[in-house]
């Protein structure tokens, strides 16, 4: 005849019950430690689990670069493709513009303001204000640099240094 259970609860309940706080810690070690990353490293190898999460016909993972590809840093941009896509949306800007009763922009002239601007570094092609902006955060830096013991910057050729960054060209 079997032994009856303490409380009538099964053997595994006892069990739990009747460890120590120490030994309790020891298996949420051992189960921690080495049965939790068995099981992960299990999922990944024959479930293939994480590579099937997050794709699927609605997935936008799926335009991505395969891993390993570098993605230049700047590619280049067909003029004639450009220009058209500018023209295309000022052509929509104007009819919104037709379509409120207000009174549509020049496409043309439009097209050919922001496409002028969009040529040079700095200098001509570079916006004015944006130029002015830059340069006044330049003459502040100065000013903290100046507080502080260090060399003043060159303004001008600081400016010109931000602004080649800031448009991505040397």
């Amino acid at each position: 005849m079997a032994a009856p259970h303490v409380g009538g609860y099964p053997w595994s309940v006892d069990l739990a019950l009747a460890m120590t706080a120490v030994q309790k810690g020891a298996a949420l070690l051992l189960f921690t430690g080495v049965a939790a990353p068995l099981v992960g490293i299990l999922f990944r190898r024959v479930g293939g689990g994480w590579d099937s999460l997050g794709r699927g016909p609605f997935s936008l993972l799926l335009e991505e670069p395969a891993r390993g590809h570098a993605r230049t840093a700047e590619t280049p941009i067909d003029p004639a493709i450009q220009a058209a896509e500018v023209r295309q949306m000022l052509e929509a800007k104007a009819e919104r513009l037709r379509h409120r009763g207000e009174r549509p922009i020049d496409v043309e002239a439009e097209a050919a303001r922001l496409l002028a601007a969009g040529d040079g570094a700095g200098g001509a092609g570079m916006d004015a204000e944006l130029r002015a902006e830059v340069r006044q955060l330049v003459l502040s830096r100065n000013e903290r640099r100046m507080r502080r013991g260090q060399q003043p910057l060159d303004v001008e050729a600081e400016t010109d240094r931000q602004l080649a960054d800031l448009v991505g060209s040397d």
